[in-house]
């Protein structure tokens, strides 16, 4: 949609989003418009011939000023080359805009981090249409040989900030496109039976100790949790009182919503006793209540190497629980929902498990058949 009108402060800021973007135009300055988007941000446009490009964000600038520079622009003939913003007020500006309010904290959280210590360091004094592709790969591979992963994520972003700066009229193409991500190992590293009987005696060791402290009490009753309930670490570090109901979680917020998690008898009789605690939080911070306990859970780094388990993450009883489901005849799409997986794809990374047993079957059956009949063996 768009429409044309005088614009004026008031005006802008009574826009309100719609179910998708749309632009009024100036009617003192026809090159002006201001693009509102279906977030609620709001940001000034020039139209030039042939492109358009950002002005900024109407929460940072006055109607006047976006004139200003609109007519500017009309008058210079300029076409957008050499009016290309900084990297760093376009990603602070219309591209955060674009997303911060339909993201979770969480989200904002990260990407924030990784604007502040990554890409501004290293893009946000360039001109958008000055970041070459040459440049992005020094940089991702000087990134890459210290920290091949975050290296990757980065990448993604930087990509997400380009393409959006291609639609807006910034630069022709994305630099970040030709940048292949650092080959990752995909790890599904799962606890077989021994290894949880080693991982459970250590458990019990350091509970029965009498030196052990509230937060060591704390941490095991989460590691064991996470490998009855094959949750992630953080909803049960963040385990709220309110979310406990009788045989189930029901978590107001994961990683793919809010979700229901099914309890086992054990998985039911440590939250009993989390429950006795007065803290909102199941695992309250021991310095301050209010909040839950700290997300390191630095006991189990002594934990795995006291059980021989040093190649072992803390994700991986995540993907023991799903593993140990599978081998029992669980259908994925049964292990999918017990996960909180949106889609099964996500879940098939386990079917190898399966696999496994059902060729050690094979081997177990054949063995017998052949015995049977008195085959040599």
């Amino acid at each position: 949609m768009n429409r044309k009108r005088r614009l004026t402060d008031a005006f802008v800021r009574r826009l309100r989003p719609g179910d998708r973007e749309y632009t009024v135009r100036d009617s003192m300055a026809p090159s002006l418009g201001v693009r509102v988007h279906p977030s609620g941000g709001r940001s000034y446009v020039h139209f030039g011939k042939g492109r358009k490009v950002s002005l900024g964000s109407a929460a940072l600038m006055t109607v006047g000023q976006a004139r200003h520079d609109s007519l500017a622009l009309s008058a210079s003939g300029i076409r957008g080359k050499t009016t290309a913003p900084l990297f760093r007020d376009f990603v602070v500006g219309p591209w955060r805009e674009s997303w911060v309010h339909h993201c979770k904290p969480s989200t904002i959280r990260g990407r924030d981090w990784l604007l502040v210590k990554r890409l501004l360091p290293a893009f946000g004094s360039l001109c958008l249409d000055r970041i070459t592709p040459n440049r992005v790969h020094r940089w991702f591979d000087s990134y890459s040989r210290t920290a091949p992963g975050n290296a990757n994520h980065c990448l993604r972003v930087l990509r997400q900030i380009f393409n959006h700066a291609v639609s807006y009229g910034h630069v022709d193409s994305n630099p970040a496109r030709s940048v292949r991500p650092n080959p990752r190992k995909k790890v599904t590293r799962f606890l077989s039976q021994e290894e949880l009987g080693r991982l459970n005696r250590v458990l019990d060791r350091y509970a029965s100790a009498k030196q052990a402290i509230q937060s060591q009490r704390q941490q095991i009753d989460v590691i064991r949790l996470l490998l009855l309930t094959g949750c992630r670490k953080n909803e049960v570090i963040c385990l709220r009182r309110d979310e406990v109901a009788g045989s189930q979680l029901r978590l107001r917020d994961s990683k793919t919503g809010p979700r229901v998690v099914f309890l086992n008898a054990e998985a039911r009789s440590i939250l009993e006793r989390r429950l006795k605690n007065s803290s909102e939080f199941l695992f309250p911070s021991s310095r301050d209540n209010s909040r839950p306990i700290h997300k390191g859970l630095s006991l189990w780094y002594r934990v795995r190497k006291d059980a021989g388990l040093d190649d072992v993450r803390l994700h991986d009883l995540r993907h023991t629980f799903a593993s140990h489901a599978v081998m029992q005849g669980t259908p994925l799409p049964v292990v999918a929902r017990l996960l909180g997986h949106r889609q099964t794809t996500m879940t098939l990374r386990y079917a190898h498990t399966g696999d496994r047993e059902t060729e050690a079957a094979a081997e177990r059956v054949g063995g017998v058949i052949s015995e049977l009949l008195g085959m040599p063996a």
